[in-house]
C-alpha cells in the first residue's frame, strides 16, 4: 500500500515533539502541506527544520505559534489556517497526580485544553471540509481512555470524554465524505516519558531508556502485549494512512496503538 497524501493540506497540534511531530514527518514524507504547532517560536522553528532536513514528498512546511489550550490561541490558529483538509488534535494536558491530589484548577485544564479547545478547533475547521465533500479529523486519546489510570485520572478521563466527542462528531455527519477517528496510544517513549525515566538510568537502576521503559511496562502495565513501549512512529504509521483515501470506510471509530495494553476485547 503506497499513501499519497499529495495536494492535502494538514494542521496538527502540539507537533514540535513526540507523538504529533512522528505525525507531522509522517505526513510530510507522504506528500501533505503541514503545519506544525506549538507555544513557542524556537521550537516551531526547529521542528520544521528538522522535517525539512529529514525530507518530504513535496509538500511545504511551515509553522505556527499559538497555545490551543486557550481559546484565544486556537482562534488564531483559524485566522492564520482556515482550511485545512486534515486535522490531528495531539496537543494535551498531563496531570500526573491520583484522585485525591487532584486539584480543581488541574481538572479544569485538563478539561480546557484536551476537550473544549479541540471541539472548538473541530467546529471552526470542519465546515471547510464538508463543503469539499472530503475531510479527515483525528483526535488524539490515549489507552487512559478506555481504563484510566488512577495515577492520571483526570488525564483519563479527559481522554474518555475526547473519544466520546469523535464518535459523537462523526455520528452527526454521516455520508458526508468527512471522516472522524480517535487513535489510542498506549505507553509511548516520546521525548517527555523518556525524561521522567531518565533519573532511572542516572540513578543506576536501568541501563538504559529502552531497559528502564520495559521495566515500567512490566510495573505498572502488565496486560502489555507487546513488553515494551511503543514509538512514536508506530503511533503515526496508524495516523497517517487515517489520513489517506485508503481509509475512507473508518469512520467513527476508536484505533488502538496500545501495545495490547487493554486487555478486552472490544
Amino acid at each position: 500500500m503506497q499513501i499519497d497524501l499529495s495536494g492535502r493540506t494538514a494542521l496538527i497540534s502540539g507537533s514540535t515533539a513526540g507523538i504529533g511531530f512522528a505525525i507531522a514527518a509522517g505526513m510530510a514524507r507522504a506528500g501533505a502541506n503541514v503545519y506544525i504547532n506549538g507555544r513557542r517560536a524556537d521550537r516551531v522553528d526547529a521542528a520544521v527544520a528538522a522535517i525539512k532536513a529529514g525530507g518530504s514528498g513535496g509538500g511545504e512546511v511551515r509553522g505556527i505559534v499559538a497555545d490551543v489550550g486557550t481559546s484565544e490561541g486556537v482562534e488564531s490558529i483559524v485566522v492564520a489556517v482556515p482550511d485545512v483538509d486534515i486535522l490531528v488534535h495531539n496537543a494535551a494536558h498531563v496531570a500526573l497526580a491520583r484522585f485525591m491530589e487532584t486539584s480543581d484548577e488541574e481538572w479544569e485544564r485538563a478539561f480546557e485544553v484536551n476537550v473544549i479547545r479541540a471541539a472548538q478547533l473541530t467546529r471552526a475547521l470542519l465546515p471547510a471540509m464538508l463543503a469539499r465533500g472530503w475531510g479527515r479529523v483525528i483526535f488524539i486519546t490515549s489507552e487512559s481512555a478506555v481504563v484510566p489510570p488512577p495515577e492520571l485520572l483526570a488525564y483519563g478521563v479527559s481522554k474518555t470524554a475526547l473519544q466520546a466527542l469523535a464518535r459523537g462528531i462523526a455520528a452527526g455527519i454521516p455520508g458526508s465524505g468527512v471522516t472522524v477517528n480517535s487513535v489510542l496510544p498506549g505507553p509511548t517513549l516520546s521525548e517527555g516519558l523518556a525524561g521522567w525515566l531518565q533519573p532511572e538510568v542516572d540513578a543506576g537502576r536501568a541501563s538504559d531508556l529502552d531497559e528502564a521503559a520495559a521495566a515500567y511496562i512490566a510495573e505498572n502495565r502488565s496486560t502489555s502485549l507487546l513488553g515494551r513501549m511503543t514509538d512514536p512512529r508506530e503511533v503515526a504509521n496508524l495516523v497517517v494512512y487515517l489520513a489517506s483515501d485508503q481509509a475512507s470506510g473508518t469512520i467513527g471509530a476508536p484505533m488502538r496503538v496500545d501495545g495490547g495494553v487493554v486487555p478486552t476485547v472490544f
